[in-house]
């Protein structure tokens, strides 16, 4: 059974109307992507937010950091499958088999990431990741303590914590428009 054929149940704009830097950036998506990201289309419905949008998941993203692409994505997964997010574990989902070369580490990320064949530093990682999304008031010194027994410098544990809180938003952001994932997400390194 395929998913339901709406982006989100608030409906988008038609990509014609949008001002021209977001017809220059759907473009862009295209020419990369093949597809424009459905999380485009459903923010498009207030342009100043996914430009803030976007600007604020480049920084998170891809930006320096001593967080690799991959473990932000894994991270990106683990908090999502904590708040069972369809949109984001399809998408993210997606970007961890890619980044990984491996189809099995994006379902397990998914599932359940403690079956994972993890370093330390990545498990203390993800364990955070779920603790901070889970129950963020019992996040404390020990937990800290642990990432930096993992190898995490202070820096390291802000982009942690940091790509944690936005992939919380995004996901009550998707959850609350229902969101749907592009189907071309599905099918990417299998």
């Amino acid at each position: 059974m395929p998913q339901p054929d709406h982006i989100s149940k608030l409906g988008v704009p038609d990509p014609s109307t949008l001002d021209d830097d977001l017809k220059v950036i759907w473009q862009k998506c295209v020419d990369k992507l093949g597809f424009v990201p459905n999380v485009f289309s459903a923010y498009s419905l207030r342009p100043q937010r996914l430009r803030n949008f976007m600007a604020m998941y480049n920084e998170i993203m891809l930006s320096e950091s001593g967080l690799s692409k991959l473990e932000r994505e894994m991270v990106a997964v683990v908090v999502s499958s904590a708040n069972r997010c369809f949109y984001c574990l399809v998408a993210h989902g997606a970007a961890v088999r890619a980044l990984s070369g491996d189809a099995e580490l994006g379902e397990m990320m998914a599932l359940n990431y403690r079956v994972a064949k993890l370093d330390v530093r990545q498990r203390a990682m993800l364990d955070y990741a779920w603790k901070l999304t889970a129950t963020p008031w019992l996040i404390d010194d020990a937990d800290r303590a642990a990432l930096r027994t993992a190898g995490l410098s202070s820096e390291d544990i802000f982009d942690l914590s940091e790509t944690v809180a936005f992939f919380n938003l995004s996901n009550r952001m998707a959850s609350s428009t229902d969101m749907m994932p592009n189907r071309e997400y599905h099918t990417i390194a299998r």
